[in-house]
């Protein structure tokens, strides 16, 4: 089912249709939202559904206000109108911290947000900063380590000295030290060479098939993106433009010749 392109007059995708391409049904839901940065608005009303398990990746040009649909899901931005629910709970006002613990909400951050002067375990325990006793601390970080050999037999190594599909991974890792349900995955293959970028697919596709985490992602490399989601959206200037089934949208003459250089 291709849905057409919003314009002045049509407001894109309605919520029956979006909500029709979650499987089972939504477990993360985003209703009318505006927000923005100050008194910027980026959002427009925006209204996104995906299933648990399911993974969902936005593309669109740039500006388009796709890292603020992450951000404003995180609680990064000021929110004006709309809300935001996980599995029936509202967690629209929560904030990062509480996302995280309690909502089970957990951010990857674009490139560069590793620490490269302290070694791999040192960023491992950053990620485990709202976790009470070293007991839970060590654990979680063993957890992940036993996870991820790459890491673990560099764990006391600067990450500063890995490579680019290995600081991904361990940016990865940092983000599951609380076990979070949602991952919400800002340009995962941004800055790497091409070698790296399938192993990066490959370690999401685990943690949403074997794990069954929930993900959302922003993704420049629309044809990479499209193919590892289940749900494709198209954002333009901050309105839902397009949605489908990420499978449908790759063969989209119009997202093709927009998007994926068709």
């Amino acid at each position: 089912m291709s849905i057409r392109p919003a314009t002045v007059v049509d407001p894109g995708p309605d919520q029956t249709t979006l909500k029709g391409l979650c499987k089972p049904s939504p477990f993360l839901e985003i209703e009318g939202l505006h927000a923005g940065y100050g008194r910027t608005e980026i959002l427009h009303g925006l209204n996104l559904f995906v299933g648990k398990g399911q993974s969902l990746c936005i593309i669109g040009p740039n500006g388009a206000g796709k890292s603020t649909v992450l951000h404003s899901i995180f609680g990064f931005t000021r929110i004006t109108q709309g809300r935001i629910e996980k599995d029936g709970n509202n967690i629209t006002t929560l904030s990062p911290n509480q996302k995280l613990q309690r909502a089970g909400v957990a951010y990857i951050l674009q490139d560069n947000s590793v620490f490269a002067e302290m070694t791999v375990e040192e960023n491992l325990l950053m990620g485990a900063y709202l976790l009470k006793g070293k007991h839970r601390v060590r654990d979680a970080v063993e957890r992940v380590l036993e996870k991820y050999p790459r890491l673990a037999e560099r764990h006391h190594q600067k990450a500063g000295a890995l490579s680019g599909g290995e600081r991904r991974l361990l940016e990865i890792s940092r983000a599951l030290i609380m076990e979070p349900e949602v991952l919400l995955v800002d340009e995962p293959t941004i800055g790497l060479e091409p070698r790296f970028i399938d192993q990066v697919f490959e370690i999401l596709g685990e943690l949403q098939h074997k794990e069954g985490k929930t993900i959302i992602m922003v993704e420049q490399n629309a044809k990479k993106g499209l193919e590892f989601a289940d749900i494709g959206y198209v954002l333009v200037s901050g309105k839902l433009a397009m949605a489908d089934a990420a499978s449908d949208l790759l063969q989209s003459t119009e997202v093709g010749r927009l998007f994926l250089g068709g």
